[in-house]
């Protein structure tokens, strides 16, 4: 595929994960293993995937701040922590082979794709006080440091892990666990982003580009999101994520 297609398949298929992570997450599940099929080493697929996050969750957070949503300063604490771990993941995922990262990654999708597939609706927390000092804020702080070797590592569907985190242990609501992931997110994508760099693993081409439609995407979908399309989506990331894991597993 040459790159005047490539470029176009790539701002489609960066609407379609950024309309999924509003939607319901895990668009790396999607945008990652595509780059890896453009030709992309693994490591550099992972490094490149990181400019279309770091673009995306600061439209996120620059949006729920607009709209007077956010969780400072507990986001900042959980985020520091994050960022720490997010460096000694970037690390593991710099260094690792390729085909044991596919092999990782295809593992991991069939997981998360379940995950989101069978995910049972959130719990009811409206009526109970949020639990953001004291010791659960140090349990976030240190649950945190291993999302963030984690989000540093891969990535992928992270976000239904902060999103099981925070109302389980801070009673957050949904909206503020929301804005509080994208938070995370960014802090720890920063530091994610810098090592790949220095590490020679972006190509920007291709993270530019992909960071467009992703943006794009999580803007028309925040706007226009319709609830019976739902089901629809979780049904179309089965069956194309399956596909993906097994190409990836036999790549």
């Amino acid at each position: 595929m040459g790159f005047e297609y490539d470029w176009i398949v790539l701002i489609i298929i960066g609407v379609f994960a950024g309309a999924l992570n509003t939607l319901a997450g895990g668009g790396s599940l999607i945008t990652l293993p595509f780059l890896i099929f453009l030709g992309l080493p693994p490591s550099v697929a992972n490094g490149t995937n990181r400019i279309a996050i770091l673009f995306q969750t600061a439209s996120a957070v620059s949006g729920f701040r607009s709209k007077g949503i956010n969780t400072f300063p507990f986001s900042l604490y959980i985020g520091a922590s994050a960022f720490v771990g997010s460096i000694v993941g970037t690390q593991i995922a710099i260094d690792i082979k390729g085909d044991t990262f596919n092999k990782i990654l295809s593992i991991i999708m069939i997981v998360v794709v379940l995950l989101i597939v069978f995910k049972k609706k959130n719990l009811d927390i409206q009526n109970l006080s949020e639990r953001t000092t004291g010791k659960h804020l140090w349990l976030s702080v240190v649950a945190f440091f291993f999302v963030g070797i984690y989000g540093g590592f891969i990535n992928a569907g992270i976000g239904f892990i902060m999103l099981l985190v925070l109302p389980m242990i801070n009673r957050l609501s949904l909206v503020k666990a929301n804005a509080t992931k994208v938070t995370v997110a960014f802090i720890y994508t920063t530091i994610a982003v810098v090592l790949f760099v220095l590490n020679d693993k972006i190509n920007w081409k291709y993270g530019l580009i992909l960071a467009i439609g992703n943006s794009t995407g999580a803007w028309l979908a925040s706007r226009y999101t319709v609830k019976k399309g739902d089901g629809f989506i979780r049904i179309v990331l089965l069956v194309v994520v399956s596909a993906m894991a097994v190409k990836l597993w036999f790549f």
